[in-house]
């Protein structure tokens, strides 16, 4: 049965996605399909490294700016709107490119993950929600993530209030780790003909462009993007809010922190989000790693050799 042909460009943050998914793109007739969990926002540009209409350079691009702030996101939504995404593709004749950095999205598309097995919102999850809230509540939640399910906790953030209570939960619910039933989803046979590739290069370079990359979100006017949010009555408790770039300026405006505090802790937690984006893609079995470094950062050479890839596979036609 033939399978529907798509491509996984990802990689740690700063490291060029955008660009380089641009220029596949434009390569193949494909349209970008955006793994970013923060760029479904509109009104949250600069924060999310959200690309310009001129950077698209006349490529379609699918969720990007479909919700307010105040509305959630989660990773069901986003298999549900990047499946119906990949069918326009299909139905335009176009082949999907699914770019961004965040693994559990993709993981969640690709082999079809199923959501179904708890509710969702059972009394357990409020309570949850409720220690959260209190003084060191997300502190003693991630102990108890460490506690039931260890592989959980070496892969969530443990500011990440949604997914460590989302793993309690389920462990509440089933009596087995999250990660246990994560495993078992990950051998689903996958629906699409795809090739996944990973942008990888040295670490301190990663670090040194994310230190640049924050420097001139600042400059470009970070601040005032969030304050404006801030006046908005948006709060830490907003999914749009606990992205990187936004959750840490909440504490300067209540005065509880300086400014340089505050740019610091970006950079330093943007930093940790790397290392982890890293991590959870070397847990993939199947993925191309492809370091920049080794095409002396010529981005149409990436492009080229990744086309290649493409042909042997048969994602692509001889073009």
């Amino acid at each position: 049965m033939n399978k529907q042909p798509c491509i996984i460009l990802t990689g740690p943050t700063a490291v060029g996605k955008t660009a380089c998914s641009v220029q596949l793109a434009k390569r193949i007739n494909g349209a970008v399909i955006s793994a970013d969990s923060m760029q479904v926002y509109r009104e949250m540009n600069i924060g999310s490294a959200k690309i310009t209409p001129e950077e698209m350079d006349g490529v379609p691009h699918y969720l990007i700016d479909i919700l307010e702030p105040e509305e959630s996101f989660d990773v069901y939504q986003f298999q549900k709107r990047g499946r119906a995404a990949i069918d326009t593709c299909a139905r335009e004749g176009r082949i999907p490119i699914i770019a961004g950095g965040t693994g559990f999205y993709i993981q969640a598309l690709l082999k079809e993950v199923d959501f179904s097995e708890t509710t969702g919102h059972s009394a357990y999850r409020e309570l949850l929600e409720a220690r959260s809230l209190e003084q060191g509540g997300a502190e003693a939640l991630f102990l108890m993530l460490q506690a039931c399910d260890p592989a959980s906790a070496e892969i969530i953030h443990p500011n990440n209030r949604k997914r460590v209570i989302r793993a309690l939960e389920y462990f509440h619910e089933t009596g087995r780790p999250i990660s246990a039933h994560n495993a078992e989803q990950h051998q689903n046979c996958s629906p699409f003909n795809y090739v996944y590739f990973v942008l990888t290069d040295d670490r301190q370079k990663i670090y040194d462009r994310i230190e640049r990359r924050v420097d001139q979100m600042v400059a470009e006017g970070l601040e005032e993007e969030v304050r404006r949010l801030y006046k908005r009555g948006l709060t830490e408790s907003n999914t749009s809010m606990k992205g990187l770039g936004y959750r840490e300026w909440f504490p300067f405006f209540r005065g509880e922190c300086t400014r340089e505090e505050v740019i610091r802790n970006i950079k330093t937690n943007t930093r940790h989000f790397a290392k982890r984006q890293l991590t959870w893609f070397r847990r993939e079995p199947d993925v191309i790693w492809i370091d920049i470094s080794a095409f002396h950062y010529d981005l149409a050479a990436v492009v080229s050799h990744m086309l290649e890839i493409c042909r042997e596979r048969e994602i692509i036609d001889a073009l």
